[in-house]
């Protein structure tokens, strides 16, 4: 028998970071959820996603936050104030929640790091002036971002960096199609999917086309799940997922599986970023209706051949879990088993959620 072959060798987002910072770039340190890679890298900046980080003393931020705010915005701003964001020159905010726009306003209104603190709103739905609303943001932060790198990228090179991360995004939605098939465990996928968020897109493509040309004829053996929710943080619930033999062949995860993005051909480059970041799945970020939510969730278990979902959530995150009653129910009344676990990024996967799991698995096999 022929052995798999390895998984792809990725650097860590640290490295990537630094080394662009080395050549001579500007780094953009981006927090969740949804934000337009494309206008940045026509300014000069290379997006780093921060998704909380986990395991990052939280102690920092406490005198700044109330207790009950999630961890991915409280470690956010404890890994900043700690140094771990001197990286960038400059910091995007996108309004995905309250608590990241409360966030946002602390750091320009008395944190004051080095970095340039910028906002974005995002509208709550789909419709034509929502459109019209995030194209005009996005030129009220592409006149920002001039100020900032003193770059004046022409329509050209902005089209040309649209095209660039669309073909990123039309490769990442093919990986999440044959996930399934992949010859590696979830914690590789995983680690593969999220090198979107901080490998430039023209190291990602490669890498993508590479792993493509790996793909199965058959898929892996396990208990096919779908997982939702935020993050997949602490990494323990991958390991978790693989051990009692779950494979997860959907997802619904807002840092992977809702910023699977369709292409926009609008002539006006704003416009069409601005249809692309509004192109995604359904999200409770960006306001969709549960019906939609509920739609989508049973039309990918049924496509990927889920038999049960995971919703897997950061504490206290108010979007999420306003969703969660309905979508479960929902679920339920198509024959869909669901589980709902809540965890804090610092803390080491808790007993009690993994032997849930398992409970989970069992009653699926």
């Amino acid at each position: 028998m022929n052995p798999l072959p390895a998984p792809p060798s990725l650097p860590r987002r640290r490295d990537v970071a630094h080394a662009h910072r080395a050549r001579g770039g500007r780094v953009a340190a981006v927090l969740p959820i949804h934000a337009p890679r494309a206008l940045l890298r026509a300014f000069g900046f290379l997006p780093i996603e921060v998704w909380g980080p986990p395991n990052v003393n939280a102690s920092h931020a406490a005198a700044h936050l109330q207790p009950y705010v999630c961890s991915i915005v409280g470690n956010a701003l404890s890994f900043l104030l700690s140094g771990g964001l001197d990286v960038a020159d400059l910091v995007l905010v996108p309004h995905a929640c309250d608590s990241l726009q409360g966030l946002g306003s602390i750091l320009i209104d008395f944190v004051h790091p080095r970095a340039t603190v910028l906002p974005l709103y995002l509208p709550r739905g789909q419709r034509p002036c929502d459109v019209d609303f995030l194209a005009d943001e996005l030129r009220a932060l592409a006149e920002r971002l001039q100020a900032v790198s003193t770059r004046t990228p022409t329509s050209d090179d902005l089209f040309a960096c649209i095209e660039r991360e669309a073909q990123a995004d039309d490769l990442l939605a093919r990986l999440h199609e044959v996930r399934a098939r992949l010859p590696w465990s979830d914690p590789e996928i995983y680690g593969l999917l999220r090198s979107r968020e901080f490998l430039p897109a023209e190291e990602f493509i490669p890498v993508a086309e590479a792993t493509l040309r790996q793909t199965g004829p058959a898929p892996r053996c396990g208990v096919p799940v779908l997982l939702s929710g935020i993050v997949p943080e602490p990494k323990a619930v991958l390991e978790a997922l693989r051990n009692v033999g779950v494979v997860v062949v959907g997802d619904d995860l807002a840092c992977t599986g809702r910023r699977l993005y369709r292409r926009s051909s609008d002539p006006d480059p704003y416009r069409r970023l601005a249809e692309s970041l509004l192109s995604g799945p359904p999200d409770p970020t960006r306001g969709s209706p549960i019906r939609d939510r509920l739609a989508h969730l049973r039309e990918l278990a049924g496509r990927s051949g889920a038999r049960g979902v995971i919703f897997y959530d950061v504490k206290f995150c108010e979007p999420e879990l306003f969703d969660l009653p309905r979508l479960r129910a929902g679920l339920q009344a198509a024959g869909i088993p669901s589980i709902a676990i809540e965890v804090e990024l610092n803390d080491s996967q808790p007993h009690q959620a993994l032997t849930r799991i398992e409970a989970f698995a069992e009653m699926l096999a």
